[in-house]
């Protein structure tokens, strides 16, 4: 037996699936807010999303000097595309019917108020095992 057979992919525990309600502007038969189906991410999918998010900003003063500097608000919407298993947000019949072209925009037109979008991206950070949230960190950070 190798010493390293715990660490081996077989005993690794599988992360399931969760649902969550992001709006309650979208309801089934009965009334109650359609719940989303979402999936976990991997490390590596997380750091390609933030470093599809992250450009470099010119050093005020400092002639070619560049820091670089995430768009959070494009890092959250890509994850929340990224972890979302149902709806299918690609549909072109479904970002038809919101008049949008992307599964970014797709998820602003269907979780149109903010209070609940917040709720959605603090949710979906916790979710995919993040502690605190993002905004959490930017908080203390600038204090």
């Amino acid at each position: 037996m190798s010493k390293f057979s715990l660490f081996m992919r077989e005993n690794k525990t599988v992360r399931e699936n969760e649902k969550y309600a992001p709006t309650k502007s979208l309801l089934d038969g009965s009334g109650k807010p359609l719940a989303w189906e979402f999936q976990h991410i991997s490390s590596k999918e997380n750091e390609n999303i933030r470093e599809s998010s992250t450009m470099e900003v010119q050093v005020k003063g400092k002639p070619n000097v560049f820091r670089p500097k995430l768009n959070s608000s494009q890092y959250l919407s890509r994850m929340i595309v990224a972890s979302t298993v149902f709806p299918d947000l690609y549909d072109k019949e479904l970002q038809d019917s919101y008049g949008v072209m992307t599964p970014e925009e797709l998820v602003f037109a269907m979780v149109d108020d903010p209070g609940e979008y917040n709720s959605l991206c603090e949710w979906l950070q916790k979710f995919q095992g993040f502690t605190r949230t993002f905004e959490e960190k930017v908080d203390e950070a600038k204090n």
